[in-house]
């Protein structure tokens, strides 16, 4: 499926350029940036968006786009450019995340019982400081990967949280859903339950309830991307889902 790989990446690409607050156009690549949330890699990044890009240029692209005293990530979208990056950004003092983009067809997806529902950012602030003060004690870095979800309503056609609750009302679960009926294509993010509520089927519901839901808005493709070497990537397979290929973060500290 290599045109729905490309339409994904382009869609990825495209979202980072909106919900940016400033963008920086490079030789093959761009850089976004957004001093509100500083601590986001997401917000603060160098994406590669094309293939012929030489690798050995990339530290100093991250460097001219970020500055070279600071943290910061490459989102290489190509993964024959990802390959031959690898060696040369380690040498650079790089870490790499490799990743996989999977797929789903829409067609024939109901809204589950129990469908989970859309919520508001403020509704959605408190379980998201908790469950990154849980992955990490920096209050502030935690206080914005949670606030961050205020910028990524600019990146696509329609943005919705969803969230699944417990019978009695409490948000126990939540992802990004991304819809662009022009590009016939929706994404899943950061699906995540919190600790106290794994084992409970929340995980299916928001799943089931993104997929009707880009099914109702006539899309016809769902696509996520998971960790290559975490455990979601096999559930979303059980679930349906099919590999299109990887894409590599480069990380430096």
């Amino acid at each position: 499926m290599p045109d729905l790989l490309q339409r994904a990446n382009d869609f990825r690409a495209a979202f980072a350029r909106r919900q940016a607050a400033e963008t920086l156009e490079l030789p093959g690549a761009f850089a976004v940036r957004d001093a509100e949330f500083a601590l986001s890699l997401e917000h603060n990044q160098l994406i590669v968006d094309a293939p012929g890009v030489r690798p050995e240029t990339l530290p100093a692209l991250a460097a001219r786009g970020l500055g070279a005293d600071r943290p910061h990530q490459i989102t290489v979208l190509d993964a024959a450019l990802g390959e031959r990056a690898a060696p040369v950004l380690a040498d650079a003092g790089y870490t790499r995340d490799a990743e996989v983009v999977l797929a789903r067809g829409t067609a024939g997806c109901a809204q589950p019982r129990g469908a989970a529902r859309p919520v508001t950012l403020d509704e959605l602030r408190d379980p998201l400081y908790r469950q990154q003060l849980e992955w990490s004690p920096d209050e502030e870095l935690a206080r914005q990967l949670a606030e961050r979800r205020a910028a990524r309503l600019r990146g696509a056609q329609e943005v919705v949280f969803l969230a699944s609750r417990t019978p009695g009302g409490e948000i126990a679960a939540w992802t990004d859903l991304y819809l662009d009926r022009a590009a016939g294509l929706a994404q899943l993010e950061d699906l995540v339950t919190a600790a106290p509520h794994r084992g409970h089927g929340h995980g299916d519901v928001l799943l089931a309830t993104g997929l009707a839901l880009a099914a109702a808005a006539g899309i016809p493709d769902l696509f996520l991307v998971a960790h290559a070497s975490d455990w979601p990537r096999q559930w979303y397979a059980r679930r349906g889902f099919t590999e299109l290929g990887g894409t590599s973060c480069f990380l430096r500290q």
